[in-house]
C-alpha cells in the first residue's frame, strides 16, 4: 500500500482552476521528457524530488503533486513514494499524466527541455 494519494484529471483540473496547487511537478528524467508541462507545473525530475522539497524548505503538510508521461510511465509513483518515504504527508500522484491531461483535451505548456515553467 502506498503512502501518498492518487489524484484524477477532474480533480487536478479543478484544483489548479482555483489556485489550490502550489506544488506540482513534471517529474520526468531527461530522458523521457518531451518538452511540454501541464500549465502551472515545473519541472522537477525524479531524482531531485528530494533534494527540491529540502531546498524549499517545504514542511511535513505541504501539498506535493507529481505527475509524468501517462499510466505506464512509473517516475510519478517513484517521486511520489520518495517523497513520502521523506515524511510528507500530502503527496499526491497524477499517475495518468499528461497524456490523461492532453487526451481530456487540456492544453499544455511547450518548454525548452531543461527549462521550468510556473
Amino acid at each position: 500500500m502506498s503512502d501518498f494519494n492518487i489524484i484524477g484529471t477532474a480533480e487536478l483540473e479543478r484544483r489548479l482552476s482555483d489556485g489550490e496547487i502550489r506544488n506540482f511537478w513534471c517529474v520526468l528524467t531527461d530522458e523521457y521528457f518531451s518538452d511540454e508541462l501541464i500549465p502551472g507545473s515545473r519541472r522537477v525530475p525524479v531524482d531531485q524530488v528530494v533534494r527540491e522539497a529540502r531546498a524549499l524548505g517545504l514542511d511535513e503538510d505541504a501539498e506535493i503533486v507529481v505527475y509524468c508521461s501517462g499510466p505506464d510511465c512509473p517516475q510519478s509513483t517513484a517521486a511520489a513514494q520518495k517523497l513520502a518515504d521523506l515524511g510528507f504527508r500530502n503527496v499526491h500522484d497524477y499517475e495518468i499524466g499528461i497524456s490523461a491531461w492532453k487526451e481530456a483535451g487540456h492544453p499544455i505548456t511547450p518548454v525548452t527541455a531543461g527549462a521550468t515553467a510556473d
